[in-house]
């Protein structure tokens, strides 16, 4: 069965394109969003002294925290802009939304009402998104003024409008990425994260093999890390595209006048990584709420110390512990996750609603716990697959003793080249989607004109 992108390719044409007005016009609205996300990536949030705070990022003073962040937000957490928070902390309270509703009674009955209940459920969200970037500006806050020459004027109007500044700037984010959603092409969370990673990846490269010119890397070590980006690739795209096929059957029936209509056979895709990039995104996200909680405890000299520097220490970027971590919540989330994608009692009811069956399995209840069988074993390989993934790569520039900057291998592991291929693939899908819809509505058209001339 040929890719989405493989279709687009065969059947892409600019006679197509150029007719695809509907196409046209939320490409350009996606671009133009994505265009005003870059440039709010360059506005810095007030009172930072930018080449002091620079120079302190440079040297990694800030901490693997600022670098993560920097990673997600597409430089802006360098540059101090008013998107560094990005929309992790949308991220983070959409994971603790999730846990509630299968927890929490009244979120069960809201999220059984339907639009309305959902349209609730979004509103809560927000709230605790808002809470969340609170907490999180004000840990970046602190930990800004603990950086001697970085702030201005520290004290408490500083740490008010840093965390005026990001909070606004991550609710803005939130609000243009649900626009590109529904007036776009693709998911627009994943999409300004997918920008963030793609605008500073070239950056990324160019430090690489800077630092291989004046010895810092290694001929070898620069080979290998480009194999792994190389391959990781080549794995990510091929995982991505693999299905599980399974065989739908319809039985013919008589209409009448003696007509048979059905008899056809289709096949149910499902994908080895059903969960996509959401299990890796969930899990950083997750991650940096304990690294933002010691850095509210820094004190003057940057350092923590208590509960809060056991914390840093042990979750700091690299470190066995994060790195172990890392992987479980990977497994734990693509488990978790997987049921909300795919559900094996709708599926196996609307099958049987439109009378389609699985050859050798009953309808109804037998074909939803099969559905489960075969789900669970492929969620399996894929959280596996997800695992290795992006753990890999990480655990390998651990390994090297710092040669390579955090920077640069967040930006060519495995979750970033997971984001990558993963949202092109699914854009490029929804592109086809369109252009398969606009040729429907070119036939319906003609087919229409047609009658008419005849009449």
């Amino acid at each position: 069965m040929a890719s989405a992108s493989e279709q687009l390719a065969a059947n892409m044409n600019l006679g197509v394109f150029s007719k695809a007005k509907e196409l046209q016009k939320r490409l350009l609205f996606t671009l133009m969003i994505l265009v005003v996300y870059r440039i709010g990536t360059f506005v810095p949030i007030p009172g930072i002294n930018i080449d002091a705070f620079q120079a302190a990022f440079g040297s990694g003073t800030g901490g693997s925290l600022f670098e993560r962040l920097n990673m997600f937000a597409g430089g802006a957490v360098e540059r101090l802009g008013i998107f560094a928070l990005n929309v992790m902390p949308y991220i983070s309270a959409s994971i603790i939304m999730t846990l509630l509703k299968g927890s929490v009674a009244s979120l069960k009955e809201l999220d059984k009402d339907g639009e309305q209940g959902r349209k609730q459920i979004n509103q809560y969200t927000r709230y605790l998104t808002v809470f969340l970037a609170a907490f999180q500006a004000f840990g970046i806050a602190r930990a800004l003024q603990a950086t001697d020459g970085t702030v201005i004027d520290p004290g408490l109007f500083f740490q008010a409008s840093t965390v005026i500044t990001l909070v606004g700037g991550t609710m803005f984010l939130m609000w243009l990425g649900e626009q590109v959603t529904a007036r776009g092409v693709g998911n627009g969370v994943s999409l300004i994260i997918f920008a963030g990673i793609v605008a500073e990846l070239p950056k990324a490269l160019f430090q690489l093999f800077g630092q291989n010119q004046t010895g810092q890397i290694t001929e070898f070590l620069l080979i290998i890390l480009l194999a792994l980006f190389v391959g990781l690739s080549m794995l990510i795209v091929f995982v991505e595209r693999a299905q599980r096929r399974l065989l739908v059957q319809y039985p013919k029936r008589q209409m009448a006048g003696g007509k048979q209509f059905g008899g056809e056979n289709s096949f149910m895709p499902l994908k080895l990584n059903t969960a996509g990039v959401i299990p890796p995104i969930f899990a950083s996200s997750l991650l940096l709420l304990p690294a933002t909680f010691g850095q509210i405890f820094v004190g003057q000299d940057g350092a923590a110390s208590g509960i809060a520097g056991t914390i840093l220490a042990y979750l700091g970027y690299g470190s066995p512990t994060y790195l172990a971590l890392y992987g479980l919540l990977i497994i734990f989330f693509c488990y978790f996750y997987v049921p909300y994608v795919f559900k094996p009692d709708d599926v196996a009811d609307n099958l049987r609603k439109n009378g389609g069956f699985l050859p050798g399995i009953r309808p109804g209840q037998r074909t939803a716990e099969y559905l489960s069988y075969v789900l669970s074993r492929l969620t399996f390989i894929g959280a596996l697959y997800v695992a290795f993934v992006c753990v890999l790569p990480e655990l390998f520039i651990a390994q090297q003793g710092g040669t390579v900057p955090a920077s640069v291998a967040m930006l060519i592991g495995g979750m970033s080249l997971l984001i990558i291929v993963s949202v092109t693939l699914d854009t490029v899908a929804q592109i086809q989607s369109h252009l398969i819809a606009h040729q429907y509505e070119g036939l319906i058209k003609k087919s229409r004109m047609r009658r008419r001339n005849k009449t």
